[in-house]
């Protein structure tokens, strides 16, 4: 071991080495020279370990630095094939973008707009005037507001117009929204006082006004759209809490989730609360997220009364939860498309996703089969009649009819197989079903399909 301690090259030495120049020619020296050092380091530890018995070419160490480095200087957040059948899957990014949008967003990065500048007045304006006109189109609200995503929104809404006071909630729709932030958390941080009403299953208009008084200041509903109670299970209605707030004079706010702006039921998506619906019902403020159902970026999105949205804008927290020029304009364009549904639908990818036609997704499935089968002789190859989510964490148990890939090497568990696909340059995301690796073709893009089939070659022959 010592004479291996020895034998290790020193930093000085190996500066000197023309393959270091190589390296340095590409990347920034500081962070080579800290990666040769770390290589080192390693180098070391693994022969006191044990684990290294001979030392390595001089090239190999370069080669293994080359490497260290090239991951280090790219990006960590990469594109990936989503093979899960998920469509608005979180993990992955949720909602892909419209082209509108995305052309919309690169215009607002190349170029200085008129963010804030009213170009009429030639004077100061407001940003959130951007996306109101077409979300008071779609929704027939009298005011609307745009925050950075809908965990801001339910803030700003609860500390606006309860800080201090009691909201009612059905203990019920106490939900997790996701990554561990809950309702009862949000509450508590925007500085109102919860007040839960009823029980897990069963909820009645009775419950809430049992406990109005004077130190109440908003009704609140929370659409448990991350989970179902079935069977013998009751909520309080729009309309019965609408009528509540008016009875005795207290503003109410429904936490819609995932943001339907048309109607979806032919597809199996049927308790989802529709926005202008629900609006029409009297509600007087509605919070929803932009890159759910809507398909477009990430944001917070309220609609509403007039005096409850000027009284938002006006907190200072409001600065903190804004949102920026990118995803106004994303928003707004993606928005846009929904004038025309048929258009909306095609150009929309969430929605395109959602009402792709089965057949066209076997037809894809079978030609990429075919190429797989002649280009990996040693993996079972096969069309799979799957079934897609719209949303892992947004609409649970509503699934599709899909087909996709099944892939069983020979070599290699599935388990392997699915771990060599995320290690790739374009990682593959797939799902594991006995025995057999699943890619399902609904969340592929056809832009998706070259890589992802050269991508199951090098996995496979990898594994050889």
């Amino acid at each position: 071991m010592n004479e291996l301690l020895r034998m290790i090259p020193r930093v000085d030495d190996l500066l000197r080495e023309p393959a270091w120049r190589e390296i340095v020619d590409i990347y920034p020296e500081g962070v080579a020279k800290d990666t040769l050092r770390a290589h080192l380091d390693q180098l070391r530890a693994g022969i006191k370990d044990g684990a290294i018995t001979a030392m390595p070419a001089i090239e190999t160490i370069f080669e293994g630095v080359r490497t260290d480095v090239a991951r280090l200087m790219s990006p960590h957040l990469k594109r990936v094939i989503n093979g899960t059948g998920v469509i608005i899957h979180t993990n992955l990014g949720r909602s892909l973008l419209p082209d509108a949008a995305i052309e919309a967003m690169t215009m607002a990065a190349r170029h200085y707009t008129n963010l804030e500048y009213d170009l009429g007045k030639g004077a100061r304006g407001d940003r959130y005037e951007h996306c109101s006109s077409i979300l008071k189109r779609l929704t027939n609200a009298e005011s609307t507001l745009v925050v950075n995503n809908n965990a801001a929104a339910v803030f700003l809404i609860l500390n606006t117009l309860a800080e201090g006071k009691e909201v009612i909630i059905s203990r019920g729709e106490l939900i997790e929204i996701g990554g561990s932030f809950r309702i009862p958390d949000v509450m508590k941080k925007s500085g109102v006082i919860l007040r839960e009403v009823g029980t897990t299953n069963r909820t009645y208009k009775e419950d809430f006004e049992h406990v109005i008084y004077e130190e109440t200041a908003l009704l609140m509903k929370a659409h448990t759209s991350n989970f179902k109670i079935k069977g013998f299970a009751r909520e309080i209605e729009t309309e019965e809490l609408v009528s509540l707030g008016q009875r005795h004079n207290i503003p109410t706010y429904l936490d819609a989730g995932s943001g339907l702006l048309f109607p979806l039921k032919e597809m199996g998506i049927q308790d989802e609360p529709l926005i202008m619906e629900e609006l029409a019902k009297g509600i007087d403020i509605i919070s929803f997220s932009g890159d759910k159902l809507p398909g477009a970026p990430q944001a917070g999105i309220i609609v509403g009364k007039k005096i409850y949205i000027d009284a938002m804008k006006r907190n200072p927290m409001a600065r903190a939860f804004r949102s920026d020029k990118f995803t106004l304009a994303g928003i707004e364009s993606t928005l846009l498309l929904y004038l025309d549904m048929e258009k909306a639908k095609r150009s929309i990818p969430t929605l395109r996703m959602i009402y792709e036609d089965t057949e066209i997704l076997k037809k894809r499935a079978t030609r990429i089969v075919k190429i797989l089968k002649d280009k990996c002789p040693g993996c079972s190859v096969s069309i799979a009649r799957l079934s897609s989510e719209v949303g892992g964490g947004t609409l649970p148990d509503v699934f599709i009819p899909s087909f996709g890939i099944a892939l069983k090497p020979e070599s290699m568990s599935a388990q392997r197989l699915e771990e060599r696909l995320r290690g790739l340059t374009i990682p593959i995301i797939g799902r594991i079903e006995k025995d057999n690796l699943l890619l399902d073709m609904r969340t592929i893009l056809k832009e998706d399909e070259v890589p992802l089939i050269s991508g199951i070659q090098h996995a496979l022959m990898d594994g050889k």
